[in-house]
């Protein structure tokens, strides 16, 4: 199998547009990412999209503003794991020969149609409206039986809200750029006990993009390729409840990813994990064995997560911060975690970052863990 690296990466400020269209969107992103690669968009060979809720054939929409039309662009739809999905398909595809240029794009408009016309169909993880209802109280059960077991507190949680809050004041391309207090995310309207509102992530409009090629195609464009050491993409297994605190599809992706990479989880310098709440992103620090089981309140507690700790989580903001249009967050992060080791992410910067993991999910499966997880590492 052939070494996989991104060689550009783009995309646009995470927000609300209801004056733009989703084609619109993943352009912006799309060029954005050709002018970091310094690539012809004319060598791109295929395209892999995410997108959940944009009506059919959104890859093939973007390509037509692009200009890339007619050649082959495989769309995904895997929830919230949508653009990671698609990502991992391309550095298979790349790895395994098929192709040697890949452009990955992640893109969601959460209520306004695309061009062609096509409306989204639901809003999200805050739990406003329909389906989205289910992961605040899937989580805020979650964290009840997590302080219950391991005597996790409120203040514990909503630490995680105020540390990616004041990262993602220091970034450009998140939605909110705020920082907020420990009173204020305790006092905010409740969602799920104990998740209050400024602990869920929001939905809303976005696009990132990514160009993947082979490690010798990346080195004639840049001397700062990204690699790809580990891409895993799997689900949830069913099993009845039993009051679990973590997710076994997350322990057993992270699990193969340190595999194929060589690495342990302390080997890791940063990490971008899907935080659509405080209580995802303090057990996803377990799972992925950032700390031992239970401990992921002292992990915030003590700062290790925060920049400058020993083992920072989230620099973008997360998804708290950054926002989240479904389609586009895992590539999002994956856009993060390129800028973060080539040393260009200003005042949010990991210093010294070589290794970084970006974990996504989607959905949720009858054994209540999540449909979709996927888990990336990637260096330099």
């Amino acid at each position: 199998m052939r070494k996989v690296a991104i060689v550009g990466a783009g995309m646009v400020r995470f927000g609300r547009y209801p004056g733009r269209s989703v084609e619109d969107m993943g352009t912006e992103a799309c060029l954005n990412a050709f002018r970091d690669a310094g690539v012809d968009r004319k060598d791109v060979e295929a395209a892999f999209v995410g997108n959940e809720g944009n009506g059919p054939n959104a890859g093939q929409r973007i390509l037509d503003e692009v200009g890339l039309s007619g050649i082959p662009t495989m769309n995904h739809e895997n929830g919230c794991g949508s653009g990671a999905a698609a990502f991992h398909h391309a550095v298979r595809a790349v790895s395994l020969g098929a192709c040697d240029r890949i452009l990955v794009i992640g893109t969601e408009h959460l209520r306004g149609p695309g061009k062609a016309g096509h409306p989204t169909f639901r809003d999200g993880c805050n739990g406003s409206t329909g389906s989205g209802t289910a992961k605040p109280a899937r989580f805020g059960l979650i964290g009840m039986r997590h302080m219950e077991v391991f005597g996790t507190t409120r203040e514990q949680l909503a630490k995680i809200s105020v540390k990616n809050r004041r990262h993602g004041a220091m970034n450009p391309y998140a939605r909110y750029q705020g920082r907020v207090s420990l009173a204020t995310v305790l006092g905010s309207d409740m969602v799920a006990d104990p998740l209050t509102r400024l602990q869920c992530a929001h939905s809303g409009d976005g696009a990132a993009a990514l160009l993947v090629t082979t490690m010798g195609t990346a080195r004639r464009h840049t001397n700062k390729p990204v690699r790809v050491d580990a891409s895993v993409f799997t689900g949830a297994r069913y099993k009845p409840g039993s009051g679990a605190v973590g997710f076994e599809c997350c322990v057993r992706a992270s699990r193969i990813a340190y595999e194929t990479a060589g690495i342990g989880p302390h080997d890791l310098d940063v990490a971008e994990i899907q935080d659509c709440s405080t209580v995802h992103e303090l057990i996803a620090t377990e799972d992925l064995g950032l700390c031992a089981k239970g401990e992921g309140g002292r992990l915030v507690e003590d700062g290790i997560t925060a920049l400058g700790g020993n083992m920072p989580v989230n620099p973008s903001g997360g998804l708290l911060s950054r926002g989240h249009p479904h389609g586009a967050t895992g590539v999002a992060q994956i856009v993060e975690l390129v800028w973060q080791l080539r040393g260009n992410c200003g005042r949010r910067q990991v210093k010294g970052a070589k290794v970084g993991l970006a974990h996504n999910t989607g959905g949720i499966a009858s054994g209540l863990e999540p449909c979709a997880m996927s888990i990336s590492i990637v260096s330099r």
